[in-house]
């Protein structure tokens, strides 16, 4: 069977591929051992856990501001700023535009932010986010996916995942550096945010972080107004809801747990004489379109990324030592490799056994993003502020729980698992 035919697949073929994993000999076996494993690890790991607080009077203070505030101003204004501020625009827009090539340079920029700024807590948590989003977009030029979706469906949710990844950067970005400038100027400097269009919402989280520093709140104002950003920009948008949300691949995505998000924290036992492989921890996202979910989804990912030590330091190194290129060999180099040993088969042969490559067999084929995809032009972003009411918001502010269970090594194994098992249902066309 072809690639292209991939596309007529049904839930109920993948289905009983997905079934006949779970009657492998020793699978359902070495599944539940997994998850046990998986699960006592999460509990261990909570038991150290710094859990982030959110002070109520910071957010007493923060709600009076929200309260006050009103839509942001046309970015197209300069009406009082300084021959030196309009300076200092024109140079951030020049390093927007530099940083939001693609998903790498945004990545990387994210991750240099950090390692400058270590207070701002979300530019690691959006650097680790950004990889899991390029992983995304590689894995529809990789081994699996071209099986499953046809060439319109996978150019339908890159531009989904790149016009998403894109323009929380062009909002985001700004931001940060921003700050980066006031911390040199030893003053504020956001007034200057509706010159980058940024929403009315951002401005008393970042004065308030500026007189007290407390990560937490700004954090998730951060998160909060990412989301918001682009609900209707791209989320809403007709074309993504026509071609990617409404779509059979969003069902499958749920199916095969495709919507993870991992962040490599550690290393594991070697096998044998297998390589040492990376432990990983993480989330599911069940509902993406759902925008009070994604804002949920990014508390607990950012509760459990600075709030587990051990995840922390983990992801902390990871960062800092390994260069991020789009590829699953950037963490997983025992299973994955950049560059095919040989040529694509017509007939795809298994090649993995309970999340590890078989004896003798060839990795799994993952490409850098620059041999999967070209650079897009970025985006114009529709113009208007999201944010109405402080009452919509404050709600994301009362708590930030740390999730039960977020130990993935063996979960993630099982996915590859039931990928592959799709791909063996479309040939097989049951």
């Amino acid at each position: 069977m072809g690639k292209t035919d991939g596309v007529r697949t049904n839930r109920r073929t993948i289905g009983y591929w997905l079934r006949e994993l779970l009657a492998l000999p020793g699978a359902a076996f070495d599944y539940a051992v997994g998850k046990w494993a998986s699960l006592s690890a999460s509990h261990e790991m909570i038991a150290e856990a710094v859990p982030l607080e959110l002070p109520a009077a910071t957010i007493a203070k923060l709600t009076h501001a929200w309260s006050k505030s009103t839509a942001a101003p046309d970015s197209g204004g300069a009406a009082g700023w300084t021959e030196r501020e309009q300076g200092l625009i024109a140079r951030i827009r020049a390093e927007i535009a530099a940083g939001n090539r693609n998903n790498v340079t945004r990545t990387e920029a994210y991750r240099d932010v950090y390692f400058r700024t270590p207070e701002l807590h979300w530019a690691l948590l959006a650097h680790m986010v950004s990889r899991n989003g390029g992983w995304n977009m590689t894995d529809l030029q990789g081994e699996w996916l071209p099986w499953l979706l046809g060439k319109e469906q996978r150019e339908a949710v890159f531009r989904f995942l790149e016009q998403a990844n894109a323009l929380i950067f062009q909002d985001a970005y700004p931001q940060l550096l921003l700050y980066e400038w006031s911390r040199r100027e030893g003053r504020s400097l956001f007034h200057l945010l509706p010159a980058f269009g940024v929403s009315a919402f951002m401005a008393p989280a970042w004065k308030q972080f500026w007189r007290d520093g407390e990560s937490a709140p700004l954090t998730v104002a951060l998160i909060v107004n990412e989301q918001n950003y682009i609900e209707q920009r791209v989320v809403q948008h007709p074309y993504f809801r026509d071609k990617v949300l409404h779509t059979f691949f969003f069902g499958l995505q749920s199916l095969l747990q495709l919507n993870g998000v991992v962040f490599p924290y550690g290393k594991g036992q070697r096998r044998g004489e297998e390589a040492v492989v990376l432990k990983l921890s993480g989330l599911i996202l069940e509902r993406f379109e759902h925008l009070h979910e994604r804002i949920e989804f990014g508390k607990r990912l950012y509760a459990m990324l600075f709030g587990i030590p051990r995840v922390y330091d983990g992801v902390k190194c990871f960062a800092a030592a390994v260069k991020h290129t789009g590829s699953r060999a950037d963490y997983a180099p025992h299973l994955f490799a950049r560059v095919r040993q040989k040529p694509p088969q017509r007939v795809y042969a298994e090649r993995l056994l309970g999340g590890r490559l078989k004896l003798g067999a060839e990795p799994i084929y993952s490409p850098e993003l620059s041999a999967a995809w070209g650079e897009q032009p970025p985006p114009v972003p529709e113009p208007g502020d999201w944010f109405t009411s402080a009452a919509e918001v404050v709600p994301y502010f009362q708590k930030l729980p740390l999730p039960s269970s977020f130990e993935m090594t063996n979960e993630y194994g099982m996915m590859l698992n039931k990928i592959e098992l799709a791909v063996i249902a479309v040939q097989r066309g049951k």
